[in-house]
Parts: structure tokens; C-alpha cells; sequence
């Protein structure tokens, strides 16, 4: 069974580029709410790492058929708006992360292959190192910020 998960806030409404994610900006402008202060940068990074996290428990729920797709796709959208939240706080200290924008569309490509195979523990096995080769590329393109980000906060007093 395939199935596709939904597009995370962050992609684009264009039908051309649905992976694309918009710049900090952008994301300004198309009133894209993120639910955390621009500012509050380490509790957009902890609560996009615990989202990681509840992604990683509900496959293995979903290995076991105690979870559904539909599971497995709302902690993705989860992520998805936590990302958003973590770009516009980095973005607030106009520090880039373009180079980690393809996180969202590379775990969506590993999960929809996962989720196209019937549940199994074998099959999440499978696919979790593809999963975490996604999520330590995520942590740390976040991690290589972190200095930055605490040199901006004391620039910016």
C-alpha cells in the first residue's frame, strides 16, 4: 500500500516546486504561523528534535500495527511545522539554513517508501538507517548553528 504523505506548511503552493521551502521572508509575508517567538531559537530546536523523536516511536508502533499511516504522516506534518518554526528563529538572526532545506523532503522520500511496505519490524529495520541518516544530517546542520547563533544573541544583547 503507498502512501503519500501530506505536504509539510513549509512547502511551496506552487504545483512546479512542491518540495521547495520558502526563505525566512517569505515565510513572514505568507503569515505561515509557527506557534514560537522568532526569537526563541533553542525551544524551536528542542521541540523539532522531540518531534523527531515521536516520529522514530510511532514507526516503531507502526512496525507492530499499533500505529497507522495516518499516524506516521501527522508526526511528519508535526515536523514539518516545527522546521518552519526553527528556520524563522534562525532566520530572526538572519542566520541561513539553506543547506539542511532538503530535510523534509528527504525523510519524506524515506518514509514513503517505508509506509509502501506492509508494517513489519523487519521493514522498519529496514528503512531506519535511511531515517537516521536524515535525522543526524538534521541535527547536525543545527548543531554547526549553535555557536553562531549564541554569538548573535550577545551581539544583539
Amino acid at each position: 500500500m503507498t502512501t503519500y504523505l501530506s505536504s509539510p506548511p513549509y512547502a511551496s503552493s506552487s504545483n512546479s516546486s512542491r518540495d521547495s521551502i520558502p526563505r525566512y521572508s517569505q515565510l513572514r509575508h505568507e503569515g505561515i504561523s509557527t506557534g514560537v517567538s522568532p526569537v526563541d531559537v533553542p525551544s524551536a530546536v528542542s521541540t523539532l528534535l522531540a518531534s523527531t523523536r515521536s516520529l522514530e516511536k510511532t514507526l516503531e508502533l507502526w512496525s507492530r500495527r499499533k500505529a497507522s499511516d495516518d499516524d506516521v504522516s501527522d508526526v511528519f506534518v508535526e515536523i514539518g511545522h516545527e522546521f518552519n518554526a526553527t528556520i524563522n528563529a534562525f532566520g530572526h538572526y538572519g542566520i541561513d539554513l539553506s543547506d539542511i532545506h532538503c530535510i523534509p523532503s528527504e525523510l519524506r522520500t524515506v518514509l514513503e517508501q517505508c509506509l509502501a511496505e506492509d508494517p513489519s519490524p523487519a521493514i522498519l529495520q529496514r528503512f531506519l538507517p535511511d531515517l537516521r541518516k536524515v535525522l543526524v544530517k538534521l541535527l547536525k546542520g543545527l548543531q554547526c548553528r549553535q555557536s553562531i547563533w549564541r554569538a548573535a544573541v550577545r551581539l544583539n544583547g
